[in-house]
């Protein structure tokens, strides 16, 4: 039987729980503030049922008995979002730039698909994108016929 999750929890190492919590709060983000205790963790809501628990680093490593990657070295992972449109994207990236985060790619258009990523002041790394549907149906009607 394949697990069917009702919500994702991404657990992310921080630095400095106040700062992160800023940092994302200037992008609009929100905290659900029953799993955020300002010390320890802080629980980030991307979206219905999607989080990301930002875990003070001493508290993250009682989550695994792994090293943490030094970010500035290694990409544990990406984060990657779905925009609304390309100025979206383009909106959201300058803003965590001017919050304190990097570009981390330049802009990227495939045509049907628009993207770019910036690290936030942890290093982690989010990939911001737009999908076109209909640029994206009207390549493949031109791939098939």
């Amino acid at each position: 039987m394949a697990l069917t999750s009702r919500q994702i929890y991404v657990n992310l190492h921080v630095k400095d729980i106040e700062r992160t919590m800023n940092f994302f709060a200037g992008l609009g983000f929100e905290f659900d503030m029953r799993f955020t205790d300002r010390e320890k963790a802080a629980c980030l809501v991307i979206g219905e049922n999607i989080y990301a628990m930002l875990l003070k680093e001493d508290y993250f490593k009682t989550f695994t008995k792994r090293e943490i990657v030094d970010t500035e070295k290694h990409a544990q992972l990406t984060v990657a979002l779905a925009a609304e449109s390309r100025e979206q994207v383009d909106e959201i990236v300058k803003k965590a730039v001017s919050l304190g985060g990097k570009t981390f790619t330049d802009p990227m258009d495939h045509g049907f698909m628009y993207q770019w990523s910036f690290q936030d002041p942890d290093g982690h790394i989010w990939e911001l994108g737009y999908m076109d549907l209909k640029a994206l149906e009207e390549l493949s009607k031109q791939q098939q016929g």
